[in-house]
């Protein structure tokens, strides 16, 4: 079973919200979530990742739910979670720093270690395991990023705008990465790019002003397009019909 939000609200400090009553059920495969800027989708994964927890509402996966201390640990293991800011720890190497992320969610130290060269090899990093993280550049940190996810072999893997800063070749990689992820567990991905979309992804969610405006197949969202747009076009096309929906 995904993670599903059942009537979630969240919103900082009691000001206006970010997220009103969300119900929402990721999809088997592979989702992408789609929005513009301010719409709660950073906010959205943090709550699905148990990151921070919903002011009212429901968080759970498999049954087991974020609002309980004694469930995070089992909820926690079960997910991977990459956020929009990644920074090098002091004092530790590219590997090390993966293997940490695999013993903090509870890998012993001998298959944290072994499992963090895979997790690298996947994101085409292995040749930079002995570097220290803070001499990476910003595409290679977020690369950094989403190897310390992959390590730990989660069931639901969430990346919040993972493809930023990366050149065209390292997208490359990251879709291949993708591909051979989603054989093995299910993926979320926010991100503002629509070109790829039909490739990589099974199903869309579109957030806007903090409620669930689509939620779907991609055959499904791409068929919202106006019949005379091009093929290149179709996805910028029904994203930016469904936004204007709401307006």
């Amino acid at each position: 079973m995904p993670i599903a939000l059942t009537n979630c609200s969240f919103s900082y400090r009691k000001r206006t919200p970010v997220l009103t009553r969300v119900n929402l059920v990721f999809a088997k495969g592979t989702n992408v979530l789609l929005g513009p800027n301010g719409a709660g989708k950073s906010t959205l994964l943090a709550l699905a990742a148990s990151a921070i927890r919903p002011n009212s509402g429901h968080v759970r996966l498999n049954g087991v739910g974020t609002r309980s201390r004694s469930d995070l640990r089992a909820y926690r293991l079960s997910v991977g979670w990459l956020p929009q800011q990644v920074r090098p720890i002091a004092g530790l190497k590219v590997r090390e720093q993966v293997a940490y992320a695999g013993w903090l969610k509870g890998m012993s130290r001998a298959n944290a270690w072994e499992s963090s060269l895979a997790a690298l090899r996947d994101v085409d990093l292995a040749d930079f395991g002995a570097r220290r993280g803070s001499e990476l550049s910003g595409g290679q940190l977020r690369r950094l990023g989403i190897a310390q996810v992959l390590v730990h072999q989660a069931d639901v893997v969430l990346m919040d705008e993972p493809t930023a800063g990366l050149d065209p070749r390292q997208r490359q990689v990251f879709r291949e990465m993708v591909d051979r992820l989603a054989t093995r567990a299910s993926v979320v991905i926010s991100t503002h790019q629509t070109e790829d979309l039909a490739d990589v992804y099974d199903n869309v969610v579109v957030l806007d002003r903090g409620q669930v405006r689509f939620e779907g197949p991609v055959d499904s969202f791409l068929s919202l397009a106006p019949g005379s747009t091009s093929m290149e076009r179709r996805a910028e096309a029904s994203y930016a019909r469904v936004v204007a929906m709401e307006d």
